[in-house]
């Protein structure tokens, strides 16, 4: 007897459950590392390629694979953007702190639905714009506007605005990923990877991380867990999972990032953050499960 769909979803809900709760510490592993964001990324990028070259060719994913140049034009591509991507959100953590800069890091769907709009001529419905509106309003608020006024330090203002920077780039290297990876996802994030690595070798400090050190420990982790079993897990269960469950079950890991950023680093969100909090999560659903405000049909005139 075949199984029932509630079993055929276990196994990738399971997956992208442990993904998820994942992904939520990467922002720990970069705080332990001690290490400077370039730093941090290159090392990400080397262990993640190590990792992904290994699976891939173990599981038969490489095959081919120089033989496709224009995927491996189009991967390297957005995987600059990646990257970039990956410094900016870092540098935005140093500079204000782990949850602040990963919620407003979420601004980065969005951020694709915009630039599909602009550059690429994807319909938007009126809706969807009315859904990033609440977001952008979120994202504001995240950022705690009350201290923005009472004198925030440049600092903290820089790493606002480089997590922004970092969800824009996130959102177009997504959105270019989109458009080549239908087939061959695994590639993509391994070609991502080595560009990086290609990227950052010329600005890493090496000297920072010549000594032996748990500091070791945490860059192995960005790479291993963050680059590698996180994207395995992710491009394995999002074929097979519907769509409002993969929004639902995002907001595990800005969950997971706020509650380490409470119990290691004792911070917690201002009211009007939540409130932000709010309003992207109102507004990632809304877009992602096609919400639509109802239309009244005109009443008819009296004859």
């Amino acid at each position: 007897m075949s199984p029932t769909p509630a079993r055929e979803l276990r196994t990738p809900l399971l997956q992208l459950l442990v993904a998820e709760l994942l992904i939520g510490s990467v922002g720990v592993f970069v705080h332990e590392s001690g290490q400077d964001p370039m730093t941090s990324v290159f090392f990400r990028c080397v262990f993640g390629s190590l990792f992904l070259l290994a699976w891939g060719g173990a599981r038969g994913h490489l095959r081919g694979l120089l033989q496709d140049r224009a995927l491996i034009r189009a991967a390297i591509f957005s995987g600059v953007l990646l990257v970039l991507n990956w410094v900016a959100l870092f540098a935005g953590m140093a500079r204000s702190s782990i949850g602040v800069a990963t919620i407003i890091y979420h601004f980065f769907p969005f951020a694709m639905l915009i630039l599909a709009a602009l550059f690429f001529g994807e319909r938007t419905h009126p809706a969807d714009l009315a859904w990033t509106a609440f977001a952008f309003v979120g994202v504001g608020l995240s950022a705690d506007p009350l201290k923005l006024l009472d004198g925030a330090s440049a600092s903290y203002l820089l790493g606002i605005a480089l997590t922004f920077i970092a969800a824009m780039l996130c959102g177009a290297s997504l959105l270019l990923s989109r458009r080549i990876s239908r087939e061959r996802p695994f590639v993509v994030v391994l070609i991502q990877c080595l560009t990086g690595i290609v990227m950052l070798a010329p600005f890493a400090d090496f000297t920072a991380v010549a000594h032996a050190g748990p500091h070791w420990a945490w860059l192995a982790g960005l790479g291993l867990i963050h680059s590698g079993i996180c994207y395995v897990l992710f491009y394995s269960s999002y074929p097979r999972l519907p769509v409002t469950t993969i929004a639902v079950m995002a907001f595990i890991y800005p969950v997971v990032t706020l509650l380490l950023d409470f119990v290691l680093y004792g911070r917690t969100l201002q009211g009007v953050q939540c409130a932000g909090v709010a309003l992207i999560v109102l507004g990632t659903l809304g877009v992602n499960l096609k919400w639509r405000w109802p239309r009244h049909a005109p009443a008819s005139s009296a004859g």
